[in-house]
């Protein structure tokens, strides 16, 4: 496989043929490309025999596996994880297979997680992703409670902490995010009425026109009322040309990018560290938002952070 010290890339194996076509000896074009004359050979028989597509990398797996599992049995390893959700180390003695070769199944099969199935029906999760930035945003709304001056239970410790909590009331973080880049935008507000979530969602569509996503196509919500009856809402979505569309009632795996983004949230903002006042949590909202869009790695992005993906929507990562 090529890799950024290759002597050859694709370009550089046609400029090989072309030279030697030209009728230059192979062992010469080979020493002036810094490459041996085994290696120029090859690719010039892969030529001859496959033409231009055998210029190209091959896969580096065998073409054939005799001795892998057998498909009947392999299709045992996959119904038993599906149904009794053991791991390899208790269906290798049912089946009288190696707990190696029980796991390298599953993973062949995207099994080897727990996490990847849905527990009470053993389904596979299909994860799906739009096409481009803006074709899908996820909006969702997550209330925390309010901290107040001098520090909550974190601080104060649980008995004092919850006292003095108890008439704080809450925050609503509203949150908007791209399906395709994972590009995020939160507000922090005192309720989640239809008025609230209308603006946010202009300001939200005025964010991301900032970083490059020029229009959302639609948006994804859960089935609260703002989102389902409200005139506000319906005409923020007018007014930016969007289509609504609802998740399927108590299924927030449907929303589940904004849902795990809630999560990072949590994690990596809200509890991050003890805060002494609600202000101070507010205020530390905005260097979260930019870390997340435009430092924090991405697994589902190869690596890469947000905002990368928006600059690079085919997300082509190596």
């Amino acid at each position: 496989m090529s890799h950024r010290n290759a002597r050859l890339t694709v370009h550089g194996r046609r400029l090989l043929v072309e030279r030697v076509r030209s009728g230059r000896p192979v062992a010469h074009v080979a020493a002036e490309m810094g490459i041996s004359r085994v290696t120029a050979h090859k690719w010039i028989r892969r030529w001859r025999s496959e033409g231009d597509q055998g210029l190209h990398d091959r896969p580096s797996r065998p073409r054939t596996t005799p001795h892998r599992t057998a498909p009947a049995v392999e299709a045992r390893v996959c119904r038993l994880r599906q149904d009794r959700k053991l791991g390899p180390a208790r269906l290798g003695p049912i089946l009288g297979l190696p707990a190696s070769t029980v796991h390298r199944v599953l993973v062949r099969h995207g099994l080897n997680r727990l996490a990847h199935l849905d527990r009470p029906t053993g389904q596979v999760i299909r994860r799906y992703e739009r096409h481009r930035p803006g074709e899908l945003v996820h909006v969702d709304v997550k209330k925390l409670g309010r901290i107040p001056d001098g520090g909550g239970h974190k601080v104060l410790g649980r008995r004092a902490g919850r006292a003095r909590r108890s008439s704080m009331g809450f925050d609503y973080i509203h949150s908007a995010v791209d399906d395709h880049s994972r590009l995020a935008y939160s507000e922090i507000h005192g309720d989640e009425k239809a008025a609230t979530c209308a603006g946010f969602l202009r300001r939200a569509a005025a964010f991301f026109h900032t970083a490059g996503i020029d229009r959302i196509e639609r948006v994804l919500t859960d089935n609260a009322w703002p989102y389902r009856k409200s005139f506000a809402w319906q005409q923020a979505l007018a007014d930016l040309g969007a289509t609504a569309k609802l998740t399927r009632a108590y299924r927030p795996q449907t929303n589940g990018k904004v849902e795990r983004f809630n999560r990072t949230l949590l994690d990596e903002w809200a509890y991050l560290r003890p805060y002494t006042s609600n202000t101070e949590r507010t205020q530390a909202l905005a260097d979260f938002l930019h870390t997340y869009n435009h430092h924090r790695c991405h697994t589902a992005l190869g690596g890469q952070p947000p905002i990368s993906r928006v600059n690079n929507p085919a997300g082509q990562y190596t």
